[in-house]
Parts: structure tokens; C-alpha cells; sequence
């Protein structure tokens, strides 16, 4: 049966097409790890696209950041109109996690913004996961952390069929027990409202509305209606509510785990006396029976996540469920893994659990938390490994990983615009013979742009250089912005958006404006210090970087460098291939390249208020 439906005015060009044969075939011979090798500007996004489609695949893609995340997300849901294309990414805005500081007796609370749009879109996500066989979920390394157990999650869901028989009562009581909040005012994401036998509903995933209409106890009729102007949409047979809340527990579970935890708790104070650690134990003991008292009386407590273990029965460092279990639940193990720019996830997949395990070690040796707090936690690279079915790692320049466990890979080098690879220029940081900086040289490179009505993007070592050179460009009257991880993950998306409509000419960054960003706009990509060998400055990053100029026919790449090191003398090698590969192929085939025409879109769907403010306005003021 034929799942996946791909809608797309193209057909495979340039390298697309044995590109696609050969990964299909990788995937129907069992092959378990296959690499795409796509120089930027290929369209890695589009063969991976048609993979799904001739495979008739589930398919999880895992970007590296929220930004390209975004970006995936959008052009899989154009090529997937008729399927679900999802969005997942974590959900903060603002992110302190629980920590404490022994030399200085620091302890810092776990602080964090939500936001609720992004909420929405995971609740989507996995809903469709629980419900559908046609899903894409596009997500970023938070699919790696704790999320629950889809068999409580699918088991708390609530399915309301026309005609079957439920008191008013009841229906009340079961929304309740899966943690919907009853609001008679304001109806919003997770909560009800009842009305006599009239009750609606705002499931987490969506910014419909749900209205049930009972009759002699039993279900008249079922609508889904528009949350803001009333209007009917559908009018089906049943209907699924999906809890609000992914950690779900029922009375029965949390007794148990609070009975677990209790004894928990009582070893750990015992270990705590004897060890004379009593301010430790004093610590473990108010916080501890705290969070008891909260899961018993509302059966949810913060940081209920510490107590996962105990709440899903899961042994002493077993693997969590994660996005990916729901995956596995509804898929049969069976689905599809795309690792986009793999050479920075897999290295990000890698240190992942590290990390998290240092800081919990800590809260938990002095009497924060409880061993099984560290249960917490993300999968370990291995645990992640043994969760991949069918995997394709897609990036232009592929890690060690990649390259020493794919059984074959498939280059895309050649585009179906014709476009070549940028040419390179490589300039003194200070030219002492002109008595010019870097910055003098680039600010002229900068206006030769702008007047051409094109597109700039500078790359820096620091957020704080980032900050500071877009100062400095606007005290030059060049509109500038910058973009580094403190911007929150909806602006990135917009500043993005703003910039491809030109709305500023410059874009200045530090990692963010290396992989897979789509900006055909830009013309102009300048690395500053390129000679500062490292990380940022690897052939790797260097190669990634340059690639954001590939895109339009007048692409130039500018590196500012005093000193020519192995990782410049490398990154330019490997052009030089590609740019006479390419050169070769378009004189073969009398292709003449073209800039990419791309459409400016929203990257992400934005809630109904945003894009209906006009709506919302005249029902304020009473006209509609």
C-alpha cells in the first residue's frame, strides 16, 4: 500500500537520480548505514525526499540544531502535503538546568521558559505517531531524551465514538484522570470546559477544538470546530484525545513508584548517616517527601522526570523511552533514520550522555536528588545505535564515523542548477603593505553587495564578535543582524525569513551559519581569522561554511587568513575537485548555471492567533 505521496514541479537532475537508485537499493538489500556525500546546493533534502517515497518508509530526520531543523521541517511538509510531516525540537526558550557548585555551595534551581507553540508541535508529533502510519518527524538531538512511555501514552488515550454510551460524569472524570484542566473561561491547549451536556476540549496537539454534545448518556454528536470563529471544520464518527502531558501515570503506577521511591529514599539516608553526611540527608529528606506528597495528591510533582524510573518500572540504568520508542511502538522497529549534517550529530550524539551524567552525579552525591535521578537521562551513543533500523547519514563532508560503518556511498557533487562550486579568495587579516585590516577589506566587499541587491554572510569566532561586528555595521549604515544559540529558536526562524527578503543585508554569526541553511540569496560569504586553526576552523567547518555562497551564480567565498594552514590548503584541494568535476559536467551537458529560485515561506506553522490576527481583531471588536 502506497503511504507516502511526494508532490514536487522537479524530477531528479544533476546526481539525483543514481543517487536515489543506489540508496533504495542500499535500503532493500539490508543494508543498515548508507552515506549521501551532497555537496551543498544539491538537493540532498530532495533525493532523500524520493527515498522515502519509493520506500514507503516512516522516517525520522535528526538535524543538528533548531534553525536547520526549521528549515527541514518546511520542505519535507511542501514535498509531503498529503502526510504527516512533523516538528520536534525542545521546547525552552530559556533553559537553566538543576546544578550545584560544591567548592562555592552553590545550588541553582532549575529554571526554564516553555514555549508553548514549540509544545504543540512535539504534541502533534507524537500523536500522529500513536495514530498514523504516514509520519516524518523532523527533530533535533532533544528526540534523544526521556519522553514518557508511548504504551501509556497511547493507553491514557480517550477514544469518544458517535452513539457509545458515557455519563457527563464519567467523561469528565477520564479527562481529568489523563491531567486535562477544566476551565470554564478561557479554553486552551490541555484543558475543558463543560457547558451542561455540551463539553469541549483542547487537546495539547492541536488548535482545534473538540465538541461533544451528549444525550440520555450517551454521545449525540461529535464536531471539530475552528477555536476561534466557531465554525464546524468536520463533523467525524470518533475522535482520539491524546493526554496533555507525555509523562503519564495511572493511581495504580504512582503508588507504586511512591512505594519504591520510599524505600529508595530510606537507603540512601542510611548511606547518608553512616557516612556522617547528615546536612546531605537533611536535603534528600525535604525534598524528597515533598515531591511524594505532590504525586500523591495531584499525581505530578516538578521535576517529575527525576522519577521516571520508578514511574514507567524501568531497571537501574536501562535505556529510556524516548521519541524514538514511539517509532519503534508503531513502526515495528521498522522505519527509516535520516541524520542530517551527520559529521556534527554524530559527534553531538556522542557527548550527549556525558555530560547530563556529570551534572546529575553531583546533585545526587550531595543530597539533591536520588541515585535514580540519573536514570534522567539522554540514550548513550550505543543505546541510540541498537534503535537504528535503516540509517542514512547526509552532509557534504562526512566524519570518520560515517565513513568507516556505511556499507556504500552515494555522491551527489553535481547540481541540478549547474551551479558550480564559489571561487575562493584568500586575503592577509592586516595587509601591511596597504595598511588595511580584514574588517576595512570587508566592509568594501560588503557595499559591492548591497549594491547588487545580494545577500552577505559573515562568519566570526564569538558570539560576543558576532554582537559587536553587527554594531559596528550599523554605525556604518549597513542594516545587520546577528545569529548565535541565545536566539531563541521561533526568532531564528524569522531572522532567517527577514533576511532572504532582504529586509537587512548582513548576516553575522558563529556556528549557526555553517550547515544546510537554504539562502540562494547570498552571494558573499567572508570568514574572518580563517587562519585560527580549530574546531571553527576546520577543513570540516571551513568547507561547511563556504558552501552557504554555492547557491547563486555570483557566489564568492573571501577568507581572511595571514597564514595558509592544513585545514585552509585541504578545504581549498577539495573544492578545486568538485568546482572541475562540476565545470566538466555543465560543458559536457552545455548547461548554464542558475541561481536557486526558491520561495520565502514561514518555516514553521505558527499558532491560528498569529496568522489570523485580522480575524481575531474583529471578534474583539464584535464584528464577526
Amino acid at each position: 500500500m502506497k503511504k507516502f505521496k511526494l508532490v514536487s514541479k522537479y524530477k531528479p537532475a544533476g546526481d539525483q537520480a543514481q543517487a536515489i537508485k543506489k540508496l533504495v537499493f542500499g535500503i532493500k538489500s539490508e543494508n543498515k548505514y548508507q552515506t549521501l556525500l551532497g555537496v551543498t546546493g544539491s538537493g540532498k533534502t530532495f533525493t532523500m525526499a524520493n527515498v522515502i517515497a519509493k520506500t514507503n518508509m516512516p522516517a525520522l530526520v535528526i538535524a543538528p540544531n533548531k534553525a536547520l531543523a526549521a528549515q527541514l521541517y518546511r520542505e519535507y511538509k511542501n514535498f509531503f502535503p498529503y502526510n504527516s510531516v512533523n516538528y520536534f525540537v525542545s521546547y525552552y526558550d530559556f533553559y537553566q538546568p538543576e546544578a550545584y557548585m560544591p567548592i562555592t555551595d552553590t545550588y541553582i534551581e532549575k529554571e526554564a521558559m516553555i514555549n508553548e507553540e514549540i509544545d504543540r508541535l512535539r504534541h502533534q508529533a507524537t500523536s500522529a505517531l500513536s495514530s498514523r502510519k504516514d509520519v516524518i518527524v523532523v527533530a533535533s538531538v532533544s528526540c534523544l531524551y526521556n519522553l514518557g512511555v508511548p504504551e501509556s501514552y497511547l493507553g491514557s488515550s480517550l477514544i469518544l465514538e458517535k452513539g457509545k454510551s458515557i455519563t457527563r460524569g464519567d467523561l469528565i472524570r477520564e479527562l481529568a484522570k489523563i491531567q486535562f484542566e477544566r476551565n470554564n473561561t478561557i479554553l486552551k491547549r490541555g484543558t475543558f470546559r463543560a457547558r451542561g451536556d455540551n463539553i469541549e476540549i483542547m487537546p495539547a496537539a492541536g488548535e482545534k477544538v473538540f465538541r461533544i454534545l451528549l444525550k440520555n448518556q450517551k454521545i449525540k454528536s461529535l464536531f471539530i470546530i475552528d477555536h476561534i470563529s466557531g465554525q464546524i471544520l468536520e463533523e467525524p464518527k470518533e475522535i482520539i484525545i491524546f493526554p496533555p502531558k507525555h509523562f503519564i501515570s495511572t493511581k495504580p503506577e504512582i503508588e507504586t513508584a511512591i512505594k519504591n521511591i520510599k524505600q529508595e529514599f530510606k537507603e540512601r539516608l542510611e548511606y547518608f548517616k553512616k557516612k556522617n553526611f547528615y546536612l546531605e540527608a537533611e536535603r534528600l529528606k525535604r525534598r524528597v517527601k515533598y515531591d511524594i506528597e505532590m504525586l500523591r495528591s495531584l499525581g505530578y510533582c516538578n521535576g517529575i522526570e527525576n522519577y521516571s524510573r520508578h514511574l514507567i518500572g524501568k531497571n537501574i540504568g536501562e535505556a529510556p523511552e524516548t521519541l524514538i520508542s514511539y517509532f519503534i511502538k508503531n513502526n515495528n522497529s521498522k522505519f527509516l533514520t535520516i541524520v542530517d549534517e551527520s559529521h556534527i550529530s554524530i559527534p553531538q550524539f556522542k557527548g550527549m550522555y556525558a555530560g547530563d551524567k556529570s551534572r546529575k552525579e553531583t546533585l545526587v552525591q550531595y543530597g539533591w536528588r536520588l541515585p535514580s535521578a540519573l536514570d534522567n537521562r539522554p540514550l548513550k551513543f550505543e543505546e541510540l545505535v541498537q534503535t537504528w533500523d535503516k540509517v542514512i547519514f547526509t552532509t557534504a563532508t562526512p566524519g570518520d564515523w560515517e565513513l568507516q560503518n556505511s556499507s556504500q556511498i552515494a555522491e551527489q557533487v553535481i547540481r541540478p542548477t549547474g551551479l558550480i562550486d564559489p571561487p575562493i579568495v584568500i586575503r592577509p587579516v592586516f595587509d601591511l603593505k596597504n595598511k588595511k585590516s580584514q574588517v576595512d577589506d570587508l566592509l568594501i566587499e560588503i557595499r559591492k553587495t548591497v549594491i547588487k541587491k545580494e545577500r552577505t554572510i559573515v562568519n566570526v569566532l564569538t558570539k560576543k564578535m558576532a554582537e559587536d561586528f553587527n554594531q559596528f555595521l550599523a554605525k556604518k549604515n549597513i542594516k545587520s543582524k546577528y545569529l548565535h544559540s541565545e536566539i531563541k529558536t521561533l526568532e531564528r526562524t524569522e531572522i532567517l525569513s527577514d533576511f532572504r527578503r532582504g529586509e537587512f543585508d548582513v548576516l553575522v554569526g558563529v556556528n549557526l551559519l555553517r550547515e544546510g541553511l537554504d539562502l540562494p540569496e547570498v552571494s558573499l560569504v567572508a570568514i574572518m581569522d580563517a587562519d585560527r586553526e580549530g574546531f571553527l576552523r576546520s577543513e570540516t567547518s571551513l568547507i561547511q561554511t563556504m558552501g552557504r555562497a554555492s547557491r547563486n551564480v555570483r557566489g564568492k567565498v573571501v577568507l581572511y587568513a595571514d597564514e595558509i594552514t592544513g585545514s585552509i590548503k585541504k578545504a581549498v584541494k577539495e573544492v578545486n575537485r568538485r568546482r572541475k568535476l562540476q565545470s566538466n559536467y555543465n560543458k559536457k551537458h552545455k548547461i548554464k548555471p542558475k541561481t536557486i529560485k526558491k520561495e520565502i515561506e514561514k518555516m514553521l506553522d505558527f499558532g491560528y492567533l498569529e496568522k489570523n490576527q485580522k480575524l481575531l481583531k474583529s471578534i474583539q471588536k464584535g464584528t464577526r
